[in-house]
């Protein structure tokens, strides 16, 4: 849906967009997946991988996720003509992360239909950061472990994210600060993010199963890429009887490069309970493209 989420979330992704959106989910929903997204449109090239565990039931939770980031800005020659071996060349990694986040969500009704939730988290940190030196020298496995992350210095940190939940019929509104404390981890800070979202969900007032949703970001945040306040918008139908649900959206960043990108993605009930989601992300500015799937159980 474009990252329009925040007031959608009632699962266990909300351990991520948004801990209040547990209180009104299912009584326990347990997902596994992962994602890959490349961006190609400029220098330095960025890569993204993530994968990601999570266990729900009101009113507690437990979340990891594991994200590493490469970007690839410079192209040089690897293992240069000794003993009459073949050059080879390949692009060099200026900057990479991997990221691991342990997270416990606690979520509270205040009043009925208006929820708060909160997402302690512990991060474990280890990079590369700034320009590789030497490493036109390296053998290929070599630098392959320079460009997962392999090298470089471990922090960790504590951080946590606050939500907030309110259901009107069939208006609901979301909020979520994260990364309140600003975390360090060695020379990078995890900027704070305070976003807004609100969604129509027309099943509360009629048969039909339709969500429509738009999100913004309050403020403009630092990123190694540049600031972004990004404004989401997308939408979600499940037809079949719930058994197949489609969704699509867009994202566009309204400060700095101004990127965008377009989503779509669908869910499958394998079987009572049991869904296969996936999404992918296309186009754009920066000619953005990657793909997840995820599986869920839910109940």
């Amino acid at each position: 849906m474009g990252g329009a989420f925040v007031a959608v979330a009632n699962d266990s992704s909300a351990t991520w967009w948004n801990p209040a959106g547990l209180a009104p989910g299912p009584f326990l929903d347990v997902a596994v997946g992962g994602a890959t997204t490349d961006i190609d449109g400029s220098l330095p090239s960025r890569r993204e991988r993530s994968l990601w565990f999570t266990l729900t039931t009101p009113p507690i939770g437990f979340s990891y996720y594991h994200l590493n980031i490469t970007d690839i800005g410079q192209i040089r020659t690897i293992g240069a003509g000794a003993g009459g071996r073949e050059d080879r060349r390949a692009a060099v990694p200026d900057w990479s992360l991997s990221a691991s986040q342990f997270g416990a969500t606690l979520v509270h009704t205040v009043v009925s239909d208006v929820h708060v939730g909160t997402t302690l988290k512990y991060v474990r940190a280890k990079g590369n950061l700034g320009e590789l030196t030497g490493s036109e020298n390296l053998a290929p496995a070599e630098w392959l472990d320079l460009a997962d992350g392999s090298t470089g210095d471990v922090d960790n940190d504590f951080d946590f994210d606050l939500g907030v939940l309110a259901v009107r019929g069939p208006v609901r509104l979301g909020g979520v600060v994260r990364n309140v404390l600003e975390m360090d981890l060695g020379p990078v800070k995890i900027p704070r993010q305070a976003r807004l979202g609100v969604a129509f969900d027309a099943a509360a007032i009629s048969p039909r199963s339709l969500v429509v949703a738009v999100d913004t970001d309050l403020v403009a945040y630092q990123t190694p890429y540049g600031d972004r306040r990004v404004v989401a918008i997308g939408g979600e139908g499940w037809v079949l009887g719930r058994r197949v649900g489609v969704r699509a959206g867009a994202r566009f960043n309204t400060t700095g490069a101004g990127e965008q990108a377009y989503t779509a993605g669908a869910s499958v009930a394998v079987r009572s309970g049991m869904f296969v989601d996936g999404h992918v992300v296309f186009g754009g500015t920066d000619d953005e493209s990657g793909w997840g799937i995820t599986a869920r159980a839910s109940f």
